[in-house]
């Protein structure tokens, strides 16, 4: 970088640019005057090669290689600023319990831990004091905008750091945040303390106040947020959300929907879908955990505090404050008033088996900033199967003429829960056949014991307690400590889960398999698999059955003009 010469201040007062102070403008070798039009600079302006600015208002920011600015009110940066690292986010807790500090290298694991391990304080102060040095670390009096970012019709970006290949076209305030490569952010999008990831999209009118949002995200169409914590790949369109742990793939699309003081992860809300807090007694202080893969039917409605299992249907109003953490793959749903739980419905229903097939293809990372298990048999889902199995085993010799069962608030029929205990054992069957036949028998890799999803990743609560531990002990010391060794099991998870497979497997057997019954366990799995999978295509076909072709044909009763219209309008053969 150099100092303009007199001759270049002399040609860019003629191409109606100014500054404060000449001395503090610095240019690259091959700056020339014509690459600023219509600008005025304040404070200490730093120009690299190639940057185009023109109409624009320009203070203490430092400028990348082939930077464009096109009619930009105020880029400015006012005070010395970390650019949105440590911003407190009261995600999960409305009353800030969980307040946890974001910053631009954050993943959804460590946010898991900072928001999830209050029982752990020292864990939360450690990781809360990393997230201090580390904007410390970060804290500069000048903005900075990387290479080849275009910024284009925008008001006011103040105090925001801006990562390469940004695209800013037409945001209305971008104030103390950090924008991380190939992000987009589009017209009248207003954001306060925040840090997008790696190639979110952020468009039409959103508002974001002290978020976080993640990798390969999308908001847009006047989605709003605040107090909220969104992972990779979620996308978020027209409605609201306050003080959220989104996880990798929460999507919410409709106006009407409200999602607010809870956990979501590989979540989809209804249109209508809302998740409130109306108790207040003793203030907002209610949440609710919807575990990976829940969805809400349109005009679905949770009261706080409430609690599901994974992949669970929910519909209908529930206000009784349930906890179906153990069924998981199961509907949740209203009858005459009462939350009635059909355990493990969710395991013959193409939809579940479609939303497991879609999410690896919908994968937008590039750097892979979180760590995302996407395994359908795995053992965090297959243990709350088996637990399951035993929970409605005990139900029913306790009353085995019972005309309903009650647990944790929801009722259960007879015929529902004989139901689950048959989808259930089916799906652990196929579970273990499939982890039984991925890995690799290595002692070294123990993945006995309980297993969590953390944040996306699938992991043994001894390893995660282990990184707790070291995190606590100052073994690990930065972030990256933690993703690496996070990252290492995530690298041998299928051994992992061979492990923790063998060793339930011996349970149920009361021995040692041999590499017969273990060659007699894949092939059961992959028949229990096959099963499963044909009670899956059955509920396809009759999604896809000439039953559901009402309102096709719309001008004829002609049955094979009606068939011929909805076939080529579904993609199925006629």
């Amino acid at each position: 970088m150099r100092h303009l010469t007199d001759m270049e201040i002399e040609l860019l007062k003629a191409n109606h640019t100014s500054a404060e102070r000449w001395e503090e403008v610095l240019v690259a070798e091959d700056f020339t005057p014509d690459q600023l039009h219509n600008c005025c600079l304040g404070g200490r302006v730093e120009i690299a090669s190639g940057v185009r600015i023109l109409n624009a208002q320009v203070r203490n920011y430092r400028l990348g290689r082939n930077v464009r600015l096109n009619n930009v009110t105020a880029l400015e940066c006012r005070e010395e600023s970390a650019f949105g690292n440590a911003t407190p986010v009261a995600a999960v807790n409305e009353c800030g319990g969980r307040t946890t500090l974001i910053h631009d290298r954050m993943t959804a694991q460590t946010a898991y831990m900072s928001a999830f391990y209050r029982h752990r304080p020292r864990l939360v102060a450690r990781l809360d004091e990393m997230t201090r040095q580390y904007a410390a670390s970060r804290r500069d009096t000048l903005g900075e905008i990387g290479d080849d970012s275009v910024l284009n019709g925008v008001r006011f970006v103040r105090e925001v750091r801006i990562g390469k290949g940004v695209r800013i076209d037409g945001a209305t305030v971008l104030q103390n945040g950090t924008i991380l490569d190939g992000a987009f952010v589009g017209m009248d999008v207003k954001a306060y303390d925040f840090i997008l990831a790696e190639g979110t999209r952020i468009d039409n009118g959103v508002i974001l106040e002290r978020c976080f949002v993640g990798e390969g995200s999308v908001m847009d169409k006047n989605f709003t947020a605040s107090d909220s914590l969104f992972f990779a790949n979620s996308h978020c369109e027209n409605g609201e959300a306050a003080s959220i742990f989104a996880g990798p793939y929460t999507v919410t699309h409709h106006k009407s929907s409200l999602l607010i003081a809870g956990y979501f992860s590989f979540f989809n809300a209804g249109s209508g879908s809302n998740q409130s807090n109306h108790l207040f007694k003793s203030g907002a202080v209610h949440q609710a955990i919807h575990l990976r893969g829940c969805k809400f039917a349109s005009s679905a409605y949770v009261m706080s505090p409430a609690r599901e299992g994974a992949f669970t249907m929910i519909m209908g109003h529930h206000s009784f404050h349930h906890d179906t953490r153990i069924f998981p793959y199961s509907y949740l749903v209203e009858r005459e008033g009462k939350s009635v739980l059909m355990p493990g419905a969710n395991l013959a229903s193409y939809g579940a088996v479609r939303d497991v097939e879609k999410w690896p293809r919908r994968d937008h990372r590039t750097v892979f900033r979180d760590v995302i298990n996407f395994e359908e048999y795995n053992p965090y889902i297959t243990e709350g199967m088996l637990r399951a199995v035993d929970t409605l085993q005990c139900l029913r010799e306790e009353d085995p003429d019972a005309a309903t069962y009650v647990y944790n608030k929801v009722t259960i029929r007879p015929s529902g829960l004989q139901r689950g205990i048959m989808l259930y054992n089916k799906a652990i069957v196929a579970s273990l056949g499939a982890m039984l036949r991925e890995g690799i028998p290595q002692q070294r890799y123990d993945g006995s014991g309980s297993w969590i999803d953390l944040g996306g990743q699938y992991i043994t609560k001894r390893e995660a307690e282990a990184v707790a531990d070291a995190v606590e002990e100052g073994h690990l010391k930065t972030f990256a400590d933690i993703d690496n060794r996070l990252r290492v099991f995530h690298v041998h998870y299928a051994d992992y889960a061979r492990s923790w497979a063998e060793g339930v497997y011996a349970g149920l057997l009361g021995h040692i398999p041999s590499a017969e019954e273990i060659a007699e366990a894949v092939t059961a799995g992959e028949n229990a698999h096959a099963a499963l999978r044909r009670m899956t295509d059955q509920d396809c076909r009759r999604d896809c059955s000439m039953d559901m072709a009402v309102g096709y044909g719309i001008d004829t009763d002609d049955e094979e003009e009606i068939r011929r219209d909805y076939c080529t309008v579904r993609g199925l053969k006629s």
